[in-house]
């Protein structure tokens, strides 16, 4: 009876045991999930890119194209406007170390979003300013910081604010085009002021 007893009681030692590595392993899984995607486009992807790559809490910043109905679409063919696709990013950040609605107040701060498919010289609809919302928090986020963006512009904002349906990484020349390019002109002379505001507004410049 009692060797009886000692084996139930390790069964049900072991169960325990068990259901503790189950949680523990939960648990952990939940605390390395700690990242959260935004997607948006301001202009070219290049000058996009280079600014969010250095906002705390960002871990990358991903050039590619959304908006459009062709799958799989070519730099070439975007550039077309042929397919709708808008020349985007999406960033993968810490929503402890920066909010989404501080990514899209600095969206807004780093480009001209009353300028309809256009930023400067580049000009066509794979320019346009525009926010593909993840979630329902994320559009009612979009639309309240659109909002009070409105009232630091003359002009009206421009910014499409839709719902991302499917998001293509560009091709691989397009990734971290500034820090590979430094001294390509378009670097130089757009990509560098716009990046060395940015930074001197953020007390780093």
């Amino acid at each position: 009876m009692r060797a009886g007893m000692t084996k139930v009681l390790l069964v049900l030692f072991a169960g325990i045991l068990t259901m503790n590595a189950a949680e523990a392993t939960k648990e952990a899984a939940q605390n390395t999930n700690t990242t959260a995607l935004a997607t948006f486009g301001g202009g070219c992807f290049w000058c996009t890119e280079a600014v969010f790559e250095r906002v705390k809490g960002v871990k990358s910043a991903i050039s590619g194209y959304a908006g459009g109905a062709k799958e799989n679409p070519t730099y070439r063919e975007v550039c077309s406007e042929t397919t709708g696709h808008a020349e985007v990013i999406q960033v993968q950040y810490d929503p402890k170390q920066v909010s989404y609605e501080t990514l899209l107040e600095i969206f807004f701060d780093t480009h001209d979003p009353t300028t309809m498919n256009q930023q400067g010289a580049d000009q066509g609809t794979q320019y346009r300013s525009i926010i593909l919302y993840h979630d329902d928090a994320q559009k009612q986020a979009a639309e309240k910081v659109k909002k009070a963006a409105a009232s630091q512009h003359k002009g009206p904002i421009t910014t499409q604010i839709v719902p991302l349906k499917k998001f293509y990484s560009a091709e691989e020349y397009h990734q971290d085009y500034f820090a590979k390019n430094p001294n390509a002109p378009y670097c130089a002379y757009v990509i560098r002021p716009k990046l060395q505001k940015f930074l001197k507004k953020q007390g780093k410049g």
